[in-house]
């Protein structure tokens, strides 16, 4: 959420960051429902401050005299009554509307309407070049007992899966080695609830544009779609001291999302799933344009150097303004080469959001003259499973329908350096 005080004194530059952003809203039209709130504000708060005083004189008053404020209480109250019960309406619709005012993006973030208009930045990597007919990963997985989507279907329904054997080994192996990767960066790893309260979503900006992709329980409760959400939950309604700044967290959780605008999209495999698992950065740090600026780099560089180690081709992309949410500055998006679609896909975002978050959470710290501050938040994809097997399976693809392992992931898989049916029914046998 953006102060109301720099809208203010922003409007051109707020109005125009909606524009960017392709968010539908009208900065004149909060600031007359903001200029009515006020004046409400300032008649309400009169009026209690007459409450009061004839309240402390009464006390002191002769009969006659307290007849008269008595009657004069009466009046006030009611007019008091009326007046609290139209800013009650007021400040609704202000909220509603402060709610829907999008953070400005950064100046070097690219003009553009769709994910097509993302800026690359960078490729790493060299893409596999087959002598012999590849397979996609849907194929080459079941070949090797690794999924199984007709039972996921019978049981969860559209975009259902089990993953089975060395699909499920290979998880661990990565969820293992990527906790070992970033908590070496000085992240502090932590597994956070992922069933939270409705305006957790308010505060991260998921609510109110990302409805119907959330899952809701019977209770009014959210299913996290990221663990950003129960993380930045952690520190809200604190007050830090600047020497604890950054936090840098690293969160692990089941995730859920409904994909509801995206029902004819990507429906083969692995690629959009409604639940998942994901390595999380998320970073709290003093509130410096500079300060964000450095640490979303760092926070999208962990994640290159974590894909570079596994050895996937990726491309690195700034998004543009219409691939924000409503309360990124700037986005970078890390994509990972797909042989069989040859396509680049997303597999991390990196976002920093100045105060915007931390407003809504209401975390502060305390700055070295001892004024308060909000803190500036970032987060960025660490590693998501099982979306990174598309590209692992098939860029490590052999001739002979078996999968390189990666070496950094070998010793978490026992040592192997391959994925074969024959290991997988081996293990079946052994665990029998």
């Amino acid at each position: 959420m953006l102060d109301i005080h720099f809208i203010r004194e922003n409007k051109d530059i707020v109005q125009d960051g909606a524009r960017k952003k392709h968010v539908n809203i009208n900065i004149d039209e909060l600031l007359v429902v903001d200029d009515e709130r006020r004046e409400l504000m300032t008649k309400v708060e009169a009026l209690r401050a007459e409450q009061n005083k004839v309240s402390d004189a009464i006390t002191s008053a002769s009969q006659e005299e307290r007849t008269a404020m008595i009657s004069e209480m009466r009046r006030v109250k009611d007019e008091l009554g009326s007046l609290e019960e139209k800013l009650k309406e007021v400040m609704q619709m202000w909220k509603t509307l402060m709610l829907q005012v999008p953070n400005t993006p950064d100046i070097s973030v690219p003009e553009g309407e769709t994910d097509a208009d993302n800026q690359h930045i960078k490729s790493w990597g060299e893409k596999p070049a087959f002598s012999f007919e590849a397979k996609d990963h849907v194929e080459i997985m079941r070949e090797l007992g690794m999924v199984d989507f007709e039972r996921g279907s019978k049981v969860h329904g559209f975009r259902g899966y089990y993953l089975t054997n060395d699909g499920a080994r290979l998880c661990f192996a990565i969820w293992n080695y990527g906790m070992d990767f970033f908590t070496k960066k000085d992240l502090m790893p932590m597994i956070p609830p992922v069933i939270v309260k409705k305006q957790l979503l308010y505060g991260t900006g998921h609510l109110p544009n990302d409805v119907e992709d959330i899952y809701a329980t019977q209770d009014e409760d959210y299913l996290a779609g990221t663990a950003e959400i129960p993380v930045m939950g952690y520190y809200g309604d604190e007050v830090l001291a600047k020497e604890e700044l950054p936090k840098k967290i690293l969160g692990f959780s089941p995730c859920y999302r409904r994909e509801a605008g995206s029902y004819s999209k990507d429906v083969k495999g692995l690629i959009r799933v409604h639940e998942f698992f994901k390595l999380e950065q998320v970073i709290l740090c003093e509130a410096n344009h500079e300060e964000s600026v450095k640490w979303h780099e760092w926070l999208n560089r962990n994640t290159e150097e974590f894909i570079e180690t596994l050895g996937i081709p990726y491309r690195t992309v700034a998004n543009c303004g219409a691939d924000l949410g409503l309360g990124q500055v700037k986005k970078y998006d890390i994509e990972l080469w797909v042989p069989l679609e040859e396509k680049y896909r997303e597999i991390s975002s990196a976002s920093y959001f100045h105060d915007f978050q931390c407003r809504r959470f209401n975390i502060k710290y305390t700055d070295k003259d001892g004024a308060r501050q909000f803190a500036h938040s970032l987060n960025c994809t660490a590693i998501p499973t099982p979306r990174i097997l598309v590209s692992l399976v098939e860029n490590f693809q052999q001739a002979d329908g078996s999968v390189l392992i990666p070496e950094v992931l070998r010793p978490y898989m026992g040592g192997r350096d391959r994925l074969t049916r024959k290991a997988t029914t081996e293990g079946i046998t052994k665990a029998q």
